[in-house]
């Protein structure tokens, strides 16, 4: 008989050894997919400070007569897509919708770099002071995109390595955590922009 209550107090020990220690890597997992989204959170905030920007830069180079209408017409249009997409921590359980989206904040950002780079052509605009802040807050807004874009990149790929490590990887999945990806570079960012003359 005692060695029957000593097995069953073996066993009772172990099961609550192994569930202190599966509770601890669900709290870990917790805490990194919270870090995740709080990462997401902050790109959020700057696409949605480029999103705010973008018409008044409009209305001021509006002002120059003779401006292009297609640049108008494409940062338009880049900004309406752009804000189709759902920018909630959703997009990150959707592999497409993420792609999606990184692939609509790219065409946005392309047409402002056009933007910027038509405005060289008008001395009167390079003159106009409101012209001239909008677009420091606009550069500014950028590099905090691509920092923004980097901090959720490392705090995502130690989420992910923490949900592909032994033996976190045994019961992750079953327990609802998920991989959440990654922002890329832009197809095509590895040739040099040709530059003529």
């Amino acid at each position: 008989m005692s060695k029957g209550i000593g097995c069953l107090v073996a066993v009772v020990v172990i099961a609550l050894i192994l569930g202190v220690w599966g509770v601890g890597q669900y709290n870990s997992l917790v805490k990194s997919r919270e870090a995740v989204n709080t990462a997401w959170s902050q790109v959020e905030n700057v696409y949605q400070r480029r999103m705010d920007l973008i018409p008044n830069l409009v209305a001021t180079v509006k002002g120059v007569a003779g401006f292009e209408q297609k640049t108008y017409t494409d940062i338009a249009e880049a900004r309406a897509k752009a804000g189709q997409i759902n920018l909630s921590a959703d997009v990150l359980n959707d592999p497409e919708a993420f792609k999606r989206l990184e692939a609509a904040q790219g065409q946005l950002s392309s047409a402002l770099s056009r933007l910027m780079a038509v405005s060289e052509n008008y001395p009167q605009l390079k003159a106009n002071q409101n012209f001239l802040d909008l677009q420091s807050q606009l550069e500014g807004t950028e590099n905090r995109i691509a920092v923004e874009r980097r901090n959720f990149n490392q705090v995502a790929q130690g989420y992910n390595t923490q949900l592909k490590s032994f033996p976190t990887v045994l019961f992750a999945g079953i327990m609802g955590f998920k991989e959440r990806p990654y922002f890329t570079a832009a197809a095509g960012a590895e040739k040099p922009p040709q530059v003529q003359f």
